[in-house]
């Protein structure tokens, strides 16, 4: 049996490719991983939050950010693609492109199947070396279910708010907002 070598590439080569393709890819060490597609409830999630937090936001001195919106974490190397973000105060950017942000507040991720051991695991861990991030919010794509993750004054991160009832909410402590369950899984499919 022969082993496969697997393609490394630079960080400026990923964004290079990147910029040009016509799907998204995250970055991880020299590696590159295509992303998948998401299904209905995942992405009606995902536009009751954007809506939710944007109409919140307006006028505010923070901005919410779709799933289109590149972040990069220099201390390890990760690019990503987070479902929606909140980015407070003025952006930082990479470069002139402006299409990936250095220095998010909170991050928002909708749970798949797929994904939900890395987005609760490894991708966690390397969300909390970005010293911007104060909250990191899990959703839950197939049943009820919220945590809101906040990083104390201490540094240490901890369960600020969860539910996991059709008739609770969950606070995004961050911008002081407070959401309802039912606004959140509005019109999905299979999960009320």
């Amino acid at each position: 049996m022969t082993a496969v070598a697997i393609k490394m590439y630079t960080q400026e080569e990923y964004l290079e490719l990147e910029r040009a393709a016509e799907y998204k890819s995250e970055y991880y060490r020299g590696e590159i991983f295509a992303m998948s597609g998401a299904k209905f409830n995942h992405n009606r999630i995902k536009e009751n939050l954007s809506v939710a937090i944007g109409l919140f936001l307006k006028g505010k001195s923070c901005n919410s950010l779709s799933s289109d919106m590149r972040v990069h974490i220099p201390e390890n190397t990760l690019y990503t693609y987070p479902d929606l973000l909140i980015v407070c105060g003025k952006p930082i950017l990479l470069d002139e492109h402006m299409d990936t942000l250095l220095n998010p507040s909170v991050i928002i991720e909708v749970l798949s199947p797929s994904t939900a051991s890395y987005d609760q695991g490894k991708k966690f861990y390397f969300y909390r070396s970005m010293e911007s991030l104060v909250e990191y919010i899990l959703i839950d794509s197939q049943e009820v279910g919220a945590v809101v993750h906040r990083k104390g004054s201490d540094g240490v991160w901890f369960v600020s708010s969860e539910a996991y009832d059709i008739k609770g909410s969950v606070e995004i402590g961050h911008i002081g907002l407070t959401i309802k369950m039912s606004d959140i899984y509005e019109q999905t499919i299979g999960i009320l």
